[in-house]
């Protein structure tokens, strides 16, 4: 898959993110270079709209994206 079309104003990639994990260049590798479909943040920005994808939300945590997108009042 190709990188994420997200990457130029996503706070995880570009560090800009508090308390990053270890794993972070892992995570990067993963999510945002070769498979964004797993990506809580990604998922949050197509469902539900690029205002919804909080700041400490880090692409592994897709039950927290579910929670999100869930809550979300559809138009």
């Amino acid at each position: 898959m190709a990188t994420c079309e997200c990457l130029p104003r996503c706070p995880f990639f570009n560090d800009r993110m508090a308390s990053m994990p270890a794993m972070t260049s892992l995570m990067k590798k993963r999510f945002c270079q070769w498979d964004n479909s797993g990506c809580a943040r990604y998922y949050v920005f197509t469902k539900a709209g690029p205002s919804k994808v909080p700041a400490d939300l880090f692409p592994n945590q897709m039950d927290r994206a579910k929670a999100i997108v869930e809550a979300t009042p559809r138009a």
